[in-house]
């Protein structure tokens, strides 16, 4: 870990890209796709082995974990969390359990259960006080999805933004507990300490923009957030470690509209070919919306999961007109 100023451990550059060298077996370095008619870059975290970004994180964690001798894990999420430490068990052998509300769509419960998880559905207020009932009587060890090595591992999406395109004026991120966002923040800054990184959160899940705002976390209730169709992103609260990287590294902190969010995943489909579940759409969504505000140079948007059934190809172009502009 790296000791940074204010006693408080925080992930460095050097932190990442050990992560980056950790993972590569494991994960797809993914490329930026140019969406046509604009300045807006797509970084297509849907490729992934489990079709979202968090095995970037999950495979650094577990790993570190199967260095010391840890033979079991257990983790708690909506659902691409618990894939993707599911994922990353198996690469090492180790036995995994996932905690996953019974909201949870059954594409992800299903796919936590092939990757060889043991699954146990709860309510999702209960999901916290599961996991960590269920880790000390199984002797399991807890993989946050805002470890500190978590956190790591997801800043190698940030480094490759960088290496990349130049010259990019931001990059926008879905925020749920903040883990991405703070590991993009910390390894794009290392890259280029002008881009402007930029967390994006549904409107009726915007925990983490009042946070931001108010300079401290801020909890919104579970009735609240799940409210929102973007099922990965519904956490009441950002993560305590991700809070701290946040905090010191982000620029800024927008939402987008739930039609909104269901736009830009129909033009990400049909322009790119790329499915994307509400939660992975929410940075493009960000980038119809607030485009006219955003800083010059290219935009980068995070598109975070693609955990949904295939998009029809539909005849309604009503969407297009979102892509023109600057």
């Amino acid at each position: 870990m790296s000791l940074m100023d204010g006693g408080t451990n925080l992930v460095a550059a050097a932190d990442v890209a050990a992560a980056a060298v950790r993972i590569a077996p494991f994960v797809r370095r993914t490329p930026l796709l140019r969406l046509p008619g604009g300045r807006l870059w797509i970084k297509p975290e849907n490729r992934q082995p489990t079709r979202s970004f968090k095995v970037r994180g999950a495979v650094n964690a577990v790993g570190r974990l199967a260095e010391r001798g840890i033979g079991h894990v257990i983790a708690q999420s909506s659902g691409n969390h618990a894939q993707a430490v599911a994922y990353a068990a198996g690469r090492y052998g180790l036995r995994a359990t996932v905690v996953l509300p019974d909201t949870a769509p059954e594409l992800k419960v299903a796919a936590a259960r092939r990757l060889g998880a043991e699954v146990v559905i709860v309510p999702p207020a209960l999901r916290e006080v599961t996991c960590l009932a269920l880790a000390d009587r199984l002797e399991a060890t807890v993989v946050r999805s805002d470890d500190f090595d978590v956190i790591a591992g997801h800043g190698s999406a940030g480094t490759e933004i960088g290496l990349d395109l130049s010259g990019v004026g931001a990059i926008l991120v879905p925020v749920c507990n903040g883990g991405l966002l703070a590991g993009i923040a910390v390894a794009a800054k290392a890259v280029d300490p002008a881009v402007r990184v930029i967390g994006v959160e549904p409107e009726l899940a915007a925990d983490g923009a009042a946070s931001f705002r108010a300079g401290r976390r801020t909890a919104w209730p579970v009735q609240q957030t799940y409210r929102t169709r973007a099922d990965g992103l519904r956490a009441p609260v950002l993560g305590a470690l991700a809070w701290e990287h946040i905090n010191r590294y982000v620029d800024d902190m927008v939402t987008v509209s739930e039609d909104g969010i269901e736009a830009a995943a129909d033009v990400l489909w049909r322009e790119l070919g790329e499915r994307a579940e509400p939660s992975g759409a929410v940075a493009a969504a960000a980038y119809f919306a607030h485009r006219a505000v955003l800083p010059d140079g290219p935009v980068v948007a995070v598109l975070s999961g693609g955990n949904v059934m295939a998009r029809p190809d539909a005849g309604n172009v009503r969407e297009r007109s979102l892509i023109g502009g600057p």
